[in-house]
């Protein structure tokens, strides 16, 4: 009942369908006949969702093209066609075309110089969602080092990104604490498309220092900042096997947090990142306390689900379902931090947090949580220094 009041709700919106075609990075390329890549030997770091908004793979249409000599592709978390959801991915032949795929999410996490011999550029079409812990991004800002040590370009087919280019929500990441899952310092919504994020990453460098690469962007056409996925008219594909919808990647940034603690957040369930709890919670308490907090834009519902995989497989656990009732009202990260001051009233000695830094990376706010600070006063902190973070973005915005 819940996704069909979150689609009305979308519909009534003024900008509910695109006034012009939306024109992917990749549809931009074709258009244009390739310029950036003709004559070239290339590299494609891409999975599943690098499609066009005909629906053919960007290997397809790079494999295709004349001119262009696709000789190498690099996987991602979850692999190069998105099938994988484990910790280690080896190196092997993609089926389909009988490429070789590099794996970027086991035992390296960067190219090595070896598999950049014979390309001339690299290019990257995955679809970020917005959010800081999602990992594509910080594979792309690997690689934009290791082809700046190559001295090959780097070429990003940019896309939306679908949970709008306009809010930022912190906490900001704590300088000098990036992690795979905390690639730079932004807030945990960043508000960037991922060529914009790549924009970002050049200017701003590494622990390296500056990345001197020589940078191409793509760009999307007829995509606003102001714009959701369901705004562009284009078809939506899982980033990753858990975020099959919208309005789980507007929940992301303040559920996802949650998820390195003791504490299910739907994983094993066909709601993942729309229902969260766990065996010692009791969930008619728990959405009480919740819904008075008051946090715009969702409610909170008590449930007891069963996970299938992951944390707590087969374990009955309390909990609420999180309804999205007004998507453009909606803090993702006030509804975490509130969360988070709610578990910690409510199961001081039940919620482990020792871990919940892991995704945060924001000491003052874990620190906060564990004093057992308001929902008011997290909400508060979590704000702390995005101001200055969206100055330092006007510098590569790339979108109005």
């Amino acid at each position: 009942m819940h996704r069909v009041l979150f689609a009305f709700l979308l519909l009534l919106s003024p900008l509910a369908v695109a006034d012009q075609p939306v024109l992917l990075g990749v549809d931009v390329l074709q258009r244009d006949g390739f310029v950036p890549l003709v004559g070239k030997r290339v590299g494609l770091i891409t999975n599943h969702t690098g499609l066009d908004s005909a629906g053919r793979t960007t290997i397809d249409v790079l494999n295709e093209a004349d001119g262009v000599e696709l000789v190498r592709m690099f996987g991602p978390e979850h692999g190069i066609r998105g099938e994988l959801d484990q910790s280690q991915i080896d190196d092997g032949l993609d089926g389909p075309t009988g490429i070789p795929v590099v794996s970027l999410y086991g035992p390296r996490r960067k190219p090595d110089p070896k598999h950049l011999e014979g390309i001339d550029a690299m290019v990257f079409d995955i679809q970020d969602i917005g959010c800081r812990f999602y990992t594509y991004p910080a594979t792309m800002k690997l690689a934009m080092r290791a082809a700046a040590d190559a001295g090959i370009a780097f070429v990003v087919l940019d896309r939306p990104n679908p949970i709008d280019g306009v809010t930022l929500e912190g906490p900001m990441l704590d300088a000098g604490e990036e992690s795979f899952v905390g690639f730079h310092t932004v807030p945990l919504r960043h508000g960037l498309t991922i060529g914009e994020l790549a924009k970002l990453f050049k200017r701003e460098g590494d622990e390296q220092g500056p990345i001197e690469v020589e940078l191409v962007i793509v760009p999307c056409e007829g995509w606003r900042r102001s714009m959701t996925w369901d705004q562009t008219g284009l078809v939506w594909t899982d980033p990753s096997p858990n975020m099959r919808r919208l309005s789980q990647a507007l929940l992301y940034p303040g559920l996802g947090i949650m998820e390195t603690t003791n504490v299910s957040v739907g994983r094993g369930t066909d709601t993942p990142f729309e229902v969260f709890g766990a065996p010692w919670v009791k969930p008619v308490e728990l959405a009480a306390a919740l819904n008075e907090a008051n946090t715009p834009g969702v409610r909170f519902v008590p449930r007891y689900f069963t996970p299938e995989s992951s944390k707590f497989a087969g374990e009955r656990c309390g909990g609420v379902d999180v309804i999205l009732t007004d998507a453009a009202k909606l803090g993702a990260t006030d509804v975490g931090m509130a969360i988070a001051a709610t578990l910690r009233k409510l199961y001081p000695d039940d919620w482990d947090t020792k871990s919940y830094n892991r995704l945060l990376i924001n000491k003052q706010v874990h620190d906060a949580v564990n004093a057992g600070a308001s929902v008011e006063e997290l909400q508060a902190l979590a704000r702390e220094g995005v101001e200055a973070y969206r100055q330092r973005r006007e510098a590569v915005l790339m979108y109005k």
